[in-house]
C-alpha cells in the first residue's frame, strides 16, 4: 500500500505528504484513501476549527473557499487557511465526510498560531524545496513539482501514482536532515504527533494523515513517548480566536498574492484536475475562446497546431505531458503571434484566473456581514472576483438605495465598490459610477467594522459620529463627514454631525479654514433638495460661516506672503464658484461687497486683487470702463514689473476666452509687456509663463494670432476684393437675392 505506514498496536497510520493545492496529489489521495478506507482522516489545517467541518457536506459548499480565523478583540489580527477543488485536503476532507469516517484538523490551533510571533530569522531560512528542484534540474520548486507529480508518468493513465508519496517522503527526509527547522515548525509537528496519538487512543483502527510533504517524515515511525512533545507545547500563548468559512478566489491562491503556500498557476492546476482527458487540447481550446472575445481571428487550426506544439516540446524535453511551461510557449508562439501583451491577458484570465467560492447561508458569520449580504440581494449587487462598472441613476429607486449603501460602506472601510470614471457623459449631479470587486479579505474588514454596529447603516452612522467626536477634528474634516453622512443617507446622524459643525465652526477663528469648509456646506444644503433631506438647520449654519468669512476676510488678506496669498484665492474662487450654484442673493450680496471691499487696497497682494475685480466685473458689478480703469492702474508705470505680474495672474488666471473677446483688455497688457525693459521681463517672465500656461490649447491659439496682428489680417482681408466678391456671390445664391 503506497503511504509511509506504520501498525502502532491494533491501528494502522498512513501518513501521506502532500504538495499543497496540487491536483496530482489531490487525485493520488482521492485513490488512495479509497484503497485504504481509513475510519480516520487527519488534516492538516487548525485543530480549533473541528466544528465547522461539517459545512463542508453542504452542496452550497463551492470551493475556493478559506477559513478565517481572527481575534476577537482585534479582528486584523487574522489568518486564512484556504482550499480549492484540486487541494488534497479538500479532497480527504470530501472523501471522510462522503464515507462517513471521523475527520478532523491536527495542527496547531489558530488561538495558539494568532498568539505567534515570526521570528525574522525563520522568514529568512533558505527554502530547501528549492534545493530539491534545483538538483533535479528546474529552476524552482514549482516546475520540479509540477513535471515529476502533476503529470502522469508512462503506463500510469491515472495521473501521479499514489506511490508517489512514498517517493516524496523519502526525499523530503534527506532535506530536513540538512535543514534547522524553526521552532514554529517543530511545535506544530509536535502537536500533530499529540493528535494522533489521541486517536489512537480513541480506538481508531485505520488512521490517515494527510500533510505538507515537508512535515510528513516527522509522523511517520515510531510516534515514542509524548512527554518532550507536551512538553514543547506547554505554556504556549493564546488569543480568543473566532473562526469561519469565507469565499476564496483563485488569485489569492497565487504566490503573488503573497499567500506562504501559494502556486503560480490556479487556473492551470483547475484545469488540470478538473479534465484529466484530453488536458492541453481542452486548453487551448479555452486559450482560443479567450482571445476571440477581445475580437481576434483564432481557428480551430491554430488549436490543432498548438496542441502539436506542446506535445513536441514535451517529447524533447523528456516529459510525459504538457506542462504549463510548454503550453505558455505554444500559447505565445501560435495563438498570440509572439504578442506578450496577448500572452499577458491569458495568463491573467486563464493560468492564474478567476473564480469566486460560496458557502452555505448558515456558515457563521457576524450580524454585520449578514445584513450586507441580505441588502446585497435585495439590490441585486452579486460579489464578484472580477473589476465591473456600475453606473446608478440616482432618480431611480432601486439605483438610489445602491448608492447609499455603499456610500455606507466607504464610511466603514469596506472598499467593496470604488468611484470610477463614467462612459456615460452628464454634467448632472443624479449619476454615479462605481467600480465593484470583490476581494476575500473584504470579510475581515467586514469584521473590523462589526464593533459599530449590526447593520451597514447602524455602523455607518455610529463611525461617522465617533470621527466627528474626536479631539482635534477640524471643521473642514467635519463637514466632509456631513457631505457623505448624506450621500450614504445617514438620517440619524446629520442633526448631531450639523450640532457638531456648529460648535466647531464658533471655536474655528482661522478664516481659510472657515472658506475651506464652506463650500462643502454649501454643497450638502444642495445635496438636500436633491436627495430629499430637511437641511434647514444647517443652511442657517453656512449663513452663520459666511458671515465670519465676510467680517474676517478684510483683515485676512493683509500682509500675505505669495504662498498664503495663493491659497486665499484658491479658497475664494471655491467660496464664488459655490455662492453661484446655491442662488440665495442675500449671501451672494455680502460676499461681493467684501470682495468689493478688498480689491482697490494697496496693502493686499495683486493676486488677491486682481482675483476681485475680476470676479465683480464677471457679475456685473463693475462694467468695462471701471475695469478698465482699474486694469490700467494695476499695469501702470509706477508699479514694480513682479506686481503687476502678480495682479495679471490673479485676473486673468483660467480665464483665457475673457482675453480673446476683450481685445481692449488685451491691448493694455500686450502693451505693457512690450514695454517691459530685458531683466524686468526676465523676472516677470516665470508668473506670466504660469498664467497664460493654463489657458486651453484653443484659447493659446486664439490669443497669439490676435497678439500677432489680428489688425493685419484684418486689413489684408479689405485689399483681396477677390475673395470678398466670391463670399457675396456665394451669400447671395444661397438667399436668393440677384448680384
Amino acid at each position: 500500500m503506497p503511504g509511509d505506514h506504520r501498525v502502532t498496536g491494533d491501528a494502522e497510520i498512513r501518513v501521506f505528504g502532500i504538495r499543497h493545492h496540487g491536483p496530482g496529489s489531490a487525485r493520488a489521495i482521492a485513490r488512495a484513501l479509497a484503497e485504504f478506507e481509513p475510519d480516520t482522516v487527519l488534516i492538516e489545517g487548525p485543530a480549533d476549527a473541528d466544528p465547522f467541518l461539517a459545512l463542508a457536506a453542504s452542496d452550497d459548499m463551492q470551493p475556493p473557499v478559506a477559513l478565517l480565523a481572527y481575534v476577537r478583540d482585534e479582528p486584523a489580527r487574522a489568518a486564512f487557511w484556504p482550499f480549492a477543488a484540486f487541494s488534497p485536503e479538500w479532497q480527504a476532507l470530501r472523501w471522510a465526510i462522503l464515507h462517513d469516517a471521523d475527520v478532523r484538523f491536527c495542527d496547531l490551533p489558530a488561538a495558539i498560531s494568532l498568539a505567534a510571533e515570526q521570528s525574522p530569522e525563520s522568514a529568512e531560512r533558505p527554502d530547501p524545496l528549492a534545493a530539491l528542484a534545483s538538483a533535479g534540474g528546474y529552476d524552482d520548486f514549482e516546475q520540479w513539482w509540477d513535471a515529476v507529480i502533476e503529470h502522469a508518468r508512462p503506463g500510469d493513465a491515472e495521473g501521479a501514482g499514489a506511490g508517489a508519496f512514498d517517493e516524496i517522503t523519502a526525499a523530503m527526509e534527506v532535506l530536513r536532515s540538512e535543514t534547522d527547522l524553526d521552532e514554529h515548525t517543530a511545535r506544530r509537528e509536535a502537536h500533530m504527533r499529540q493528535v494522533l496519538r489521541t486517536a489512537v487512543k480513541a480506538g481508531a483502527r485505520n488512521i490517515a494523515v494527510v500533510c505538507g510533504a515537508m512535515h510528513a517524515p516527522a509522523l511517520t515511525g515510531p510516534l515514542g513517548p509524548a512527554a518532550p512533545d507536551a512538553r514543547l507545547l506547554r505554556g504556549l500563548p493564546k488569543v480568543k480566536a473566532a473562526l469561519t468559512w469565507i469565499p476564496w478566489t483563485h488569485s489569492r491562491l497565487s504566490a503573488a498574492s503573497g499567500y506562504g503556500a501559494g502556486i503560480t498557476s490556479p487556473g492551470w492546476y483547475d484545469h488540470l484536475f478538473t479534465y484529466p482527458d484530453y488536458t492541453t487540447a481542452r486548453w487551448f481550446t479555452r486559450v482560443a475562446r479567450v482571445l476571440r472575445e477581445e475580437d481576434l481571428p483564432v481557428s480551430s487550426a491554430h488549436v490543432i497546431e498548438a496542441t502539436r506544439l506542446a506535445d513536441t516540446l514535451a517529447v524533447l524535453r523528456g516529459r510525459a505531458l504538457p506542462g504549463l511551461s510548454e503550453a505558455v510557449e505554444a500559447t505565445r508562439a501560435v495563438l498570440c503571434d509572439g504578442d506578450d501583451v496577448l500572452l499577458d491577458l491569458v495568463a491573467r484570465k486563464l493560468v492564474v484566473g478567476e473564480a469566486l467560492g460560496a458557502v452555505p447561508e448558515d456558515t457563521p458569520t457576524v450580524p454585520l456581514d449578514a445584513d450586507l449580504q441580505a441588502r446585497s440581494k435585495t439590490l441585486r449587487l452579486k460579489r464578484a472576483p472580477i473589476a465591473k462598472k456600475l453606473d446608478l441613476d440616482l432618480r431611480k429607486d432601486l439605483d438610489l438605495q445602491r448608492s447609499r449603501l455603499l456610500h455606507r460602506l466607504s464610511l466603514l472601510g469596506i472598499e467593496w465598490a470604488l468611484p470610477a470614471e463614467s462612459a456615460v457623459r452628464s454634467t448632472g449631479t443624479f449619476r454615479e459610477t462605481w467600480s465593484l470587486q470583490w476581494d476575500p479579505e473584504l470579510s475581515v474588514a467586514i469584521v473590523e467594522a462589526s464593533r459599530w454596529g449590526t447593520t451597514v447603516e447602524a455602523a455607518a452612522s455610529a463611525t461617522v459620529l465617533d470621527r466627528a467626536r474626536k479631539p482635534g477634528t477640524t471643521l473642514g474634516e467635519v463637514t466632509d463627514l456631513l457631505e457623505q453622512a448624506l450621500l450614504a443617507d445617514l438620517r440619524d446622524a446629520v442633526p448631531h454631525l450639523v450640532t457638531a459643525i456648529d460648535a466647531a465652526a464658533a471655536l474655528d477663528h482661522d478664516v481659510l479654514h472657515l472658506m475651506s469648509a464652506l463650500p462643502a456646506l454649501i454643497r450638502t444644503v444642495r445635496y438636500g433638495d436633491v436627495r430629499g433631506t430637511d437641511l434647514t438647520s444647517l443652511a442657517h449654519v453656512a449663513d452663520a460661516v459666511l458671515a465670519r468669512v465676510c467680517a474676517g476676510l478684510p483683515s485676512a488678506v493683509t500682509g500675505l506672503d505669495s504662498d498664503a496669498a495663493d491659497a486665499i484665492r484658491r479658497a475664494v474662487d471655491d467660496v464664488h464658484t459655490a455662492l453661484a450654484l446655491r442662488d440665495d442673493p442675500d449671501a451672494a450680496g455680502r460676499w461681493l461687497d467684501t470682495l468689493a471691499s478688498v480689491c482697490d487696497r494697496d496693502d493686499v497682494d495683486g493676486v488677491l486683487t486682481g482675483r476681485t475685480v475680476r470676479m465683480l466685473r464677471d457679475v456685473g458689478r463693475f462694467d468695462e470702463h471701471a475695469t478698465g480703469v482699474r486694469v490700467a492702474r494695476a499695469l501702470s508705470v509706477g508699479s514694480a514689473p513682479a506686481a503687476k505680474a502678480r495682479w495679471i495672474d490673479g485676473f486673468v488666471g483660467g480665464g483665457g476666452l475673457l482675453l480673446v473677446h476683450d481685445r481692449g483688455l488685451l491691448s493694455l497688457i500686450d502693451s505693457w509687456v512690450s514695454g517691459l525693459r530685458a531683466e524686468d521681463f526676465v523676472d516677470v517672465l516665470p508668473v506670466l509663463r504660469r498664467t497664460f500656461g493654463s489657458f486651453a490649447h484653443g484659447e493659446r491659439t486664439l490669443l497669439g494670432r490676435a497678439v500677432r496682428g489680428g489688425s493685419e489680417h484684418r486689413a489684408t482681408a479689405a485689399l483681396e476684393p477677390a475673395r470678398g466678391q466670391r463670399a457675396l456671390t456665394a451669400t447671395a445664391l444661397i438667399l436668393g437675392v440677384p448680384v
